[in-house]
């Protein structure tokens, strides 16, 4: 691909079209900025050169017009001298070079032209690498911004279930205090209500030894017999 059809292709391009269907934006804007940068290396190279020539072929038009107005001297001379073969002779070398002098003036002129276009496509395409590159800053400066959010984002999250997993473990040492302060209650309350059924249970057999004898009284009353009889027995 030729300089002038690349330059035309960089600056026809859509910058914004090319970094969005791109899957890493960043690095296609990087490689366009380089290949911009390639060409327009390239490009002053070769308008570098061309501004050289033109130069050689500027001194080579004043060179070649020295000669022309010099063989029109020399006919001038020759026809004061009266030699008009001389005179008609140098004319015939001041037309050929002459011919020498517009041919040259033509390349001066191409080569002015090819210079103003370089100079209109280095502009060009400068201003297309400038609007690259603060398309690079802009994408670079949001992935700064998202990467720094994403981080914060997840610090957030962090903290948040850090937060939670802390009140998780208050509630669960508030809960093992009540526990264990209902099992100290109970303690007490067990021993206490062991020694209070030991204890009733030991005026239960007394009641019950109590009415057995009344029992026993009732009936001997009752029955006076029974009652000899039994003492017999």
């Amino acid at each position: 691909m030729g300089i002038f059809s690349r330059i035309s292709d960089i600056v026809n391009s859509n910058l914004n079209a090319l970094c969005d269907s791109a899957e890493d934006p960043e690095k296609m804007i990087r490689l366009i900025i380089q290949e911009m940068e390639d060409t327009l290396v390239e490009v002053r190279s070769v308008s570098a050169r061309v501004i050289a020539e033109q130069k050689t072929a500027s001194r080579r038009r004043d060179r070649i017009a020295a000669e022309v107005t010099a063989w029109e001297d020399k006919a001038k001379l020759a026809v004061s001298k009266g030699r008009d073969d001389l005179a008609k002779a140098a004319l015939q070398e001041r037309r050929a070079v002459e011919d020498t002098l517009r041919v040259v003036e033509e390349e001066l002129m191409a080569s002015g032209e090819h210079i103003g276009q370089l100079n209109e496509e280095i502009g060009q395409l400068q201003q297309k690498l400038d609007d690259a590159k603060a398309k690079q800053k802009t994408i670079l400066l949001r992935a700064k911004t998202v990467t720094s959010r994403v981080q914060v984002k997840k610090q957030v999250q962090r903290d948040e279930l850090d937060n939670a997993f802390a009140k998780f473990e208050r509630f669960e040492r508030k809960v093992d205090s009540l526990e264990g302060e209902l099992q100290a209650m109970d303690l007490g309350r067990d021993t206490a209500s062991n020694l209070a059924a030991e204890i009733d249970a030991l005026g239960e057999d007394d009641w019950l030894d109590d009415e057995l004898l009344r029992i026993k009284d009732s009936m001997a009353e009752a029955d006076p017999s029974g009652d000899a009889e039994s003492k017999k027995t």
